[in-house]
């Protein structure tokens, strides 16, 4: 079984070393280790090597763990990575520190709401679905730039970056490249893209974060 913290400072090095070959500033590229289905004691040697920024897919699992780790290590930056809905709006809100997978008007509408009850403003991607699998979630590419417009006009959200999972059969590159378009007509800076495959390729396309689990944890 590989570990975490060697396998940490491996793709941490992968990360610079594909910076350097974009010609892109040391530190550009934010790593978030995905930490889903491993328990606190698993997670607790990588947040020991220093890593703070972290993913969950899913509410209920990050309310099990994040909150006791948190209580030790308080400056945790913590991303919802898999679909959010509706009726875990509220913790979500109450948990995570970035919610990734903004992609639907329900979504929308109650992430506004919630966030303005709670006075907790979580920073929000649009989840673009590249690939327009209809078994993913994400909104299909054509419809993105009018989503974000609708994000930020009819309900008052500050949309951050867009985050995508390309096909698993496709080059990615070609996903990447759309993402990074239709951010630059958005007038998105943040770009999640890349996960452990493929994470040194979508640096070259101008990730901003990447989203590393086996890689870093071994496989589930």
């Amino acid at each position: 079984m590989p570990n975490a913290v060697d396998q940490l400072f491996a793709v941490r090095n992968a990360i610079s070393k594909a910076e350097a070959e974009a010609n892109r500033p040391k530190g550009s590229v934010t790593l978030v280790a995905v930490s889903k289905t491993f328990d606190a004691d698993a997670i607790r040697p990588v947040l020991d090597a220093g890593q703070r920024v972290f993913g969950e897919n899913r509410v209920q699992e990050a309310q099990l763990k994040w909150p006791y780790l948190r209580a030790d290590f308080p400056d945790i930056e913590l991303h919802l990575i898999g679909p959010l809905q509706s009726n875990k709006t509220q913790e979500a809100v109450a948990l995570f520190d970035v919610i990734e997978t903004v992609d639907r008007e329900k979504i929308a509408a109650a992430l506004s709401l919630e966030m303005k009850k709670q006075n907790r403003f979580p920073k929000l991607y649009v989840q673009v679905n590249t690939g327009s699998e209809p078994q993913k979630a994400g909104i299909d590419p054509k419809e993105a730039l009018a989503f974000v417009t609708r994000c930020r006009d009819v309900h008052g959200l500050i949309i951050e970056g867009l985050m995508c999972i390309p096909p698993a059969d496709e080059n990615p590159g070609p996903h990447f490249a759309l993402l990074e378009k239709i951010a630059r007509a958005a007038g998105v800076e943040k770009l999640s893209m890349g996960m452990s495959g493929d994470y040194e390729i979508a640096i070259g396309f101008g990730a901003t974060s990447v989203r590393v689990g086996s890689a870093i944890f071994g496989s589930r």
